[in-house]
């Protein structure tokens, strides 16, 4: 059973905040990432760009990164 929605309230009674479990916050964050994910997959599919494997996106990466300088 889910616990009762609690608010912290101003002197006036006004809401000002809600107060959640840690479980519930902790599945919010994951939902919210969940759809940001989905989000930017939906927008790399829009931009109409060419879409490489993943190997291939990291091999590219790797080549372009700086190389550390002796010291």
């Amino acid at each position: 059973m889910r616990a009762p929605t609690r608010f912290l309230t101003n002197e006036k009674g006004e809401r000002l905040a809600v107060v959640i479990e840690i479980e519930e916050y902790k599945k919010l964050l994951e939902e919210l990432e969940n759809l940001h994910d989905i989000r930017a997959c939906d927008e790399a599919k829009a931009s109409g760009e060419t879409a490489i494997p993943l190997d291939q996106a990291l091999d590219e990466i790797k080549r372009n990164r700086k190389r550390p300088t002796d010291a």
